[in-house]
């Protein structure tokens, strides 16, 4: 390709790249309509318990397929979740949390990739409070941990999936939780009672 064409071409792919970055956490929350597969999943789970998932999906969704690894991390998230005491509720938000912060993988250390130390299903940090890398990298302890974070947030089952996962995680991309939270939900109505 000539040097002409390539630098219109990368200069193009830049200006989209950084119009996304821009527009991204806009753009996500610009329709919260929860769509019917939406509603749908949000009903199972409120079938489930008869408890309202307050604000649905909000913003375009992703979704990712799961290996038997990351399965068993969800199984593993509701598990601690059960054992808390709290409900289908709170493991949407940990299941989604995961989703983002981790793709439900319970990731050691990545090197030059790792955002400080930063480990496990969430990503938490040994140097910020939430354990060694051992616990932080046990699903139960990492998911019970995350668990405690929430339940200290006033009035999280009534705030939107992603200011509630914000508030604990405190990351510095906050709206990408919203993302996760029709997947969240499938899980959560999927695996709560298996």
């Amino acid at each position: 390709m000539n040097s002409m064409l390539r630098k219109s071409v990368l200069g193009i792919a830049g200006l989209a790249f950084t119009g996304g970055v821009f527009a991204g956490p806009v753009a996500a929350f610009a329709d919260t309509t929860p769509t019917t597969a939406a509603a749908k999943s949000v009903a199972a789970v409120q079938a489930d318990s008869g408890k309202l998932i307050p604000h649905g999906v909000q913003g375009k969704q992703s979704r990712i397929d799961l290996n038997g690894e990351q399965t068993a991390n969800v199984k593993a998230i509701i598990a601690a979740t059960k054992k808390t005491g709290m409900d289908e509720r709170a493991a949407v938000v940990a299941i989604a949390t995961s989703l983002q912060e981790s793709k439900l993988e319970n990731l050691g250390h990545l090197g030059d990739r790792n955002d400080h130390d930063s480990q496990g299903l969430f990503q938490q940090r040994p140097s910020s409070g939430w354990g060694t890398v051992e616990q932080i990298t046990d699903p139960e302890y990492s998911t019970t941990a995350f668990l405690k974070g929430l339940k200290q947030v006033d009035g999280w089952k009534d705030m939107p999936l992603t200011k509630a996962a914000q508030t604990v995680q405190v990351s510095a991309y906050p709206d990408h939780y919203a993302q996760w939270e029709q997947q969240a939900a499938d899980l959560v109505a999927q695996n709560w009672n298996s």
